[in-house]
């Protein structure tokens, strides 16, 4: 258009919204499990390098330890919310056990539920923490990094375990009609 302005509409029908529904599959298949393979990644080399430089070498690295220890920090929180995802969290089956069959798939909601609620009071605990360490200004010892960067990790796994948790309930509520009970209750994939 000759003096006019031109404007790219936001999505095009044929590639943006491939690229945004890819993006979104990324984000709600394949997030937690790429943060987990990343994070333990990067920590497996840091501590051949620090065990390296300790036991070859003689001289130890003043950061290693300390940033190993905050990734696996943050690999434990994200953790957390991918086994939320796949739901494959340890769960007490000799207690579920003493309910009667017809109830069991019911009584793993409400633990569901009272996990989700769990993971919303760490959130909102979490949030205050966070907030004090920004307030703070405090840094790592030997990185010195800022503190609200490990002290985040609860806040960033248990968000991430909420929505994943409230995914689980609603998946368990809408298949609670197909649970024969003839068959041998599989709780996992309830």
């Amino acid at each position: 258009m000759a003096g006019g302005i031109h404007c790219r509409p936001l999505f095009k029908e044929s590639t943006d919204m491939g690229l945004f529904r890819k993006i979104l599959d990324f984000l709600d298949n394949r997030l937690e499990m790429t943060i987990c393979i990343a994070l333990m990644s990067v920590l497996s080399v840091v501590l051949f390098i620090q065990v390296f430089f300790r036991y070859v070498l003689g001289a130890s690295l003043s950061w290693s330890e300390e940033l190993a220890r905050y990734m696996f920090i943050w690999l434990v929180y994200i953790g957390i919310a991918y086994g939320c995802k796949v739901m494959r969290h340890i769960k007490i089956d000799a207690g579920l056990y003493l309910f009667p069959k017809k109830a069991r798939k019911y009584v793993v909601i409400i633990g569901d539920v009272i996990f989700f609620f769990f993971a919303i009071a760490i959130v909102y605990y979490s949030w205050g923490l966070e907030q004090k360490q920004i307030m703070f200004g405090q840094l790592s010892p030997a990185m010195q990094i800022p503190m609200w960067i490990p002290y985040g990790a609860p806040l960033v796994g248990f968000a991430l375990t909420a929505i994943r948790e409230l995914e689980t309930i609603i998946y368990r509520i809408k298949h609670l009609k197909e649970a024969d009970e003839d068959k041998p209750l599989d709780l996992e994939n309830l």
